[in-house]
């Protein structure tokens, strides 16, 4: 199995290969890279996709997750591009993945052609909204994925319903506490980047779904007004993990994206 052994690390990911320019895609909390499913396989023939698994998630995790912040994980993410050999790569993020990829295009700014910001933002987390997150968080760490707290989960990041709900349940219920408290507890204290996003000058897609309840869209607007060069494409009817549940509106937006590059 593909894995890189970095920054103390050993990060696993997947590669499509290719000649193309190179994409990677960075997964929001409770995710993995396999969120990315739609989009490799629609630009793989044009793109070399990259997705990977973050500290305390997924092939990653190890079940005794350290303290971290999304600034290791910026780190991560730029010593697997050198790991690959890739020089210059488009980072395209969901939710946390849009943090760390924010971060690294701060911090590692030659690495980056171009920003894919998905359901994310510069902000952080909404202080209403925490305690009950926490509580959520805590109970489940302490006493198990209950049918409410994944209900919960599955609504807020999947939407209601969705189909392909099933197998995101089940792998939260194999989370090991330690990992999850941890990739909360770095998700809850992050620092505040909306006044640093005036140093982003590389092109800038903002997808967020127009139902997602967990970033509402004033903040997603927010970020894409402050960065230079951003344009915000809304997803009708999406939640939180808009790239998952709606690739046929988001697809055709990075596509035209990505193009647009080349010129």
């Amino acid at each position: 199995m593909p894995y890189a052994q970095v920054n103390n690390q050993k990060l696993y990911f997947e590669d499509s290969g290719g000649t193309g320019p190179t994409v990677i895609f960075s997964h929001g909390l409770l995710m993995d890279g396999s969120m990315f499913a739609p989009q490799v396989a629609a630009l793989k023939s044009r793109y070399r996709c990259i997705v990977w698994d973050e500290r305390g998630h997924g092939q990653t995790a190890t079940g005794e997750c350290a303290s971290f912040s999304y600034y290791d994980s910026a780190n991560d993410l730029a010593a697997l591009l050198a790991h690959l050999g890739i020089q210059q790569a488009v980072l395209a993020g969901m939710s946390q993945g849009g943090y760390l990829s924010l971060r690294c295009a701060l911090t590692h700014p030659a690495l980056v052609r171009a920003l894919i910001l998905i359901d994310t933002q510069a902000m952080p987390e909404d202080p209403v909204k925490m305690p009950a997150y926490q509580a959520m968080l805590q109970d489940w760490a302490t006493n198990g994925l209950s049918d409410q707290t994944a209900s919960t989960i599955e609504t807020i990041i999947l939407g209601p319903q969705w189909a392909g709900a099933a197998a995101w349940r089940a792998k939260w219920k194999n989370a090991a506490p330690a990992d999850l408290l941890q990739s909360f507890q770095t998700l809850g204290t992050r620092d505040d980047i909306s006044e640093q996003m005036g140093r982003i000058a590389v092109p800038t897609l903002v997808l967020h779904g127009d139902s997602d309840h967990a970033i509402e869209l004033p903040r997603a607007k927010a970020m894409a007004d402050a960065i230079p060069n951003a344009q915000l494409v809304l997803v009708p009817g999406a939640g939180h993990a808009s790239n998952l549940t709606h690739p046929q509106v988001v697809n055709p937006a990075i596509e035209a994206f990505l193009a647009s590059l080349k010129t």
